[in-house]
């Protein structure tokens, strides 16, 4: 058993990048353990990941402010606070904040992610 108590001992905010769109920060809320990944990510409004899948799927805990998720194809569907997702493995998708929120979400990611294409400002603004 491994309790940590709000987030990972030692732990920094980290600055978001390369495959983000916008200004997202993340909180490690566990170090990697047997392939999962626990964060805490904040995207500012309009921020946003690129299209990505994960090896063994993805959960998402929306716990403040508003946002989107889209699997590849399907039209965007809103985020707001006490929502959870269930991305499936290799399920090709998105997520980040509205145009005037913030998000943030608990994800918890299931094996490896394999990062793709930036999502370009027609497929955000499909969101809006």
């Amino acid at each position: 058993m491994h309790i940590v108590h709000g987030r990972a001992a030692g732990a920094t905010t980290e600055a978001r990048g390369a495959t983000f769109t916008g200004t997202v920060w993340g909180d490690p809320v566990l170090p990697t353990t047997d392939g999962t990944t626990v964060n805490s990510v904040t995207f500012t409004p309009g921020a946003r990941t690129y299209w990505h899948h994960h090896e063994r799927g993805q959960l998402l805990v929306v716990t403040a402010g508003t946002g989107w998720v889209c699997t590849h194809g399907e039209p965007p569907q809103p985020l707001t606070v006490g929502d959870v997702v269930w991305v499936p493995p290799g399920e090709r998708h998105w997520h980040g904040a509205g145009p005037g929120s913030i998000l943030t979400h608990t994800a918890v990611s299931l094996g490896t992610t394999t990062w793709l294409d930036e999502v370009s400002e027609a497929e955000y603004g499909e969101a809006r």
